[in-house]
This record gives structure tokens, C-alpha cells and sequence, in this order.
């Protein structure tokens, strides 16, 4: 009785037998007595008039009869019927049941683009929808972490492969062991070290298991001490590098280390973006129940089929220009974009176009807002 298709014929047997037992008995029980009084109404007298006439107790004992034997083939006439239909009626459920099943039984084996098949029923067409929903929604898992897997063993290859050169030029004495050489082996150490961090602070990003630690802080001592360590970098470039700030406080309710690092990252993309001449802004301003951060450059710019793509894992633009090693991970707007939702924020990029600069806005909400 385990089964659907079993359940529904036997629910159809047991609605038939309910159905025909009680109309047996309510016809049984109640034709006679309609007989009976019939006849009264017609002049012909009751059940209990003498003789073998028309009202006579033969004809009523064999009108109760016919009616019983009529009842009775009924009866059978629609239980048969019925336990018909109940199993066509479990076979055509059953059958769309399976084929679903089979279906979801090749998703679960990786055949992500099985084909479901269309039901007929609301609820069974709701259910192969929702089936081939998650069909789709692992298929774009599954390839996005095809994908991750070849840009972080595409990442990986280059400093790797600068290390196993150097190791093997010094084994072979081709190079010497002096410092510069392990300087160059330390830099690309370092800058794996890098990647396996930022790779898993995505992670733990992405499965909302970032570590905060929320306080009331002033936004504008976070963006003062950012900038007193990106302005080395900013003269290096030979960038101009402005802060503004509003002369009262800025509270949110935010972990202080985790701002300071979006900043830093917006900042920094931003210096790397701006040739020797140019010039980057970070500005605080607020607004009703809320804060803003603005980083602006006169740098490269975005197209516009760009602005949101920047934000995915690895993705580079096409044709930026290269500032020294330039060991960026290809994932810290990623990671910034996810710091900033978790602190319950939005952060967007604006730009007019290619050689025309970016806008890169983060917006908080107050603390007590």
C-alpha cells in the first residue's frame, strides 16, 4: 500500500463501494415504502389490502425484488467501473510521477540538462518546473566551479612556473643563489600566499560565513587612515590623491578592518587605472540614512557591458594597462562587493566610457538608521 498508484486505486475502490452500499441500502430500505404509498395516492389500496391485486402484497414483494436485483447488478456494474477507472486514472499519475523521477535520477547523476517532461496537472507541472529550475541552478553551479577551478590553476601556473625556473636554473648553478634571484622566488611566494588568502576569504564571502566583528565606528577615521597609507603609493604614481570628508561624524555599524580593506581596494584599483598625471578622489558624504563612499579616477574607464562584469571572479579588462607585476588576485572586487552586502550595503560602478575614468560607490547604513 506503499505505492501511489496502488493508493489511488485502492482509494477509488473503497469511494465505489461507500457509494453503492449506501445507495443499496437507502433504495432497499425506501422503495417499498414509496411503492406502498403510491398506490394509496392512486386509489388501489395500502400493502396490507387482501387478495392478489394490483396493491397486493405479490406485486409488492416482486417490485422489491426487481429493485433488488436491479440494485445489485448496478451496484457491480459501477464498482467494475469504477476500479477501471481507478487504474487508469493511477496508471496516467504514476506514470508522470515516474517520468519525473527518472528525471530528477539523472540530475542527481550529473545530467544537469535532462530533459523533464511537461505535465498536464497543475501540481505535477509545478513540480517538473520546479525540477527543471534546479536542474539549470546546478548546471550554472557546477559550471561556474569548472570555471573557478581553471582561472585558480590558470593563476597559480605563472608564479609557479617562475619559482620552478629559478629553483632549477640555481640547481643547475645557471643562476646564482644571490638575492635578487630569491628575492624574485620570494615575491612569487608571496604572491601565492596572496591568492590562497583572497581565495579563501571568497569562499567564506560567498557562503556567508565571513568573519565580522560589527562596532559603531566613524567612517571618516577608517577613510583617514586608508588614505595615510595609499598616498606613498599615489606619489609613486605620480597620481594626485584627494580625501574629503564631512567635518561631523559618520557612524555605521561596521567591522572597521573589513571597510578599511573595500577602501583599500577601490583606491588601489583606482592608482593602478590612472596614468603618471591623472588624479583619484575618495569622498564621504552622507545621505538620509545613509553613508556614501566614493572613489573616482581620470583612469581608464569601463565600458558599459563592463560595470557589472568587473565584479566576477577573475575577470580583467581587456587591455588594461600593466603596472609593474601587477599580482592582483583578479578577485578583490569580488570580495569587496560581498563585504559590503554583508554589511547590509550596495557597491556599484559608474563610468562614461573607455579613457574617461570610473566611479566606484559604496553606500552603508547609518548606525541607527
Amino acid at each position: 500500500m506503499r505505492r501511489l498508484s496502488t493508493r489511488l486505486v485502492a482509494s477509488h475502490v473503497i469511494v465505489a463501494l461507500i457509494v453503492g452500499v449506501t445507495t443499496f441500502l437507502v433504495v432497499r430500505w425506501l422503495a417499498p415504502a414509496l411503492f406502498d404509498q403510491s398506490l394509496m395516492q392512486g386509489g388501489q389500496g395500502g400493502p396490507m389490502q387482501r387478495g392478489g391485486g394490483l396493491g397486493g402484497p405479490g406485486l409488492r414483494s416482486q417490485v422489491s425484488t426487481a429493485v433488488t436485483n436491479s440494485l445489485v447488478v448496478g451496484t457491480l456494474a459501477g464498482f467494475t467501473a469504477a476500479v477501471a477507472f481507478g487504474v487508469v486514472a493511477a496508471w496516467l499519475v504514476s506514470r508522470s510521477v515516474t517520468a519525473l523521477r527518472s528525471a530528477t535520477r539523472r540530475i542527481a547523476q550529473g545530467d544537469y540538462a535532462a530533459e523533464v517532461p511537461r505535465e498536464s496537472l497543475t501540481e505535477l507541472a509545478d513540480l517538473a518546473d520546479d525540477v527543471r529550475s534546479l536542474g539549470a541552478s546546478l548546471a550554472d553551479t557546477e559550471a561556474r566551479r569548472v570555471r573557478l577551478l581553471g582561472e585558480v590553476a590558470h593563476e597559480m601556473r605563472t608564479p609557479l612556473t617562475v619559482i620552478d625556473g629559478y629553483v632549477e636554473g640555481m640547481i643547475d648553478g645557471v643562476l646564482p643563489a644571490g638575492e635578487a634571484e630569491l628575492g624574485q622566488v620570494s615575491d612569487e611566494v608571496r604572491r601565492l600566499r596572496r591568492l590562497s588568502d583572497d581565495l579563501s576569504t571568497l569562499s567564506r564571502a560567498e557562503e556567508n560565513r565571513l568573519a565580522l566583528e560589527p562596532s559603531r565606528v566613524d567612517c571618516r577615521e577608517v577613510l583617514s587612515a586608508s588614505a595615510d597609507r595609499l598616498r606613498p603609493q599615489a606619489a609613486d604614481a605620480g597620481v594626485a590623491f584627494t580625501l574629503t570628508m564631512p567635518e561631523r561624524p559618520v557612524p555605521v555599524h561596521a567591522d572597521a578592518d573589513r571597510l578599511a580593506q573595500v577602501v583599500t581596494n577601490l583606491v588601489g584599483n583606482a592608482l593602478r587605472a590612472t596614468p603618471s598625471g591623472g588624479s583619484v578622489s575618495l569622498t564621504l558624504s552622507t545621505e538620509p540614512g545613509r553613508a556614501r563612499i566614493t572613489v573616482a579616477d581620470t583612469g581608464e574607464g569601463l565600458d558599459a557591458d563592463q560595470l557589472d562584469r568587473i565584479f566576477e571572479r577573475f575577470y580583467r579588462v581587456p587591455g588594461r594597462r600593466s603596472v609593474g607585476a601587477d599580482t592582483g588576485s583578479g578577485i578583490g572586487l569580488t570580495i569587496s562587493r560581498r563585504i559590503v552586502e554583508a554589511h547590509g550595503g550596495t557597491l556599484t560602478a559608474s563610468s562614461p566610457g573607455r579613457g574617461r575614468g570610473a566611479t566606484f560607490s559604496v553606500v552603508l547604513p547609518l548606525a541607527g538608521s
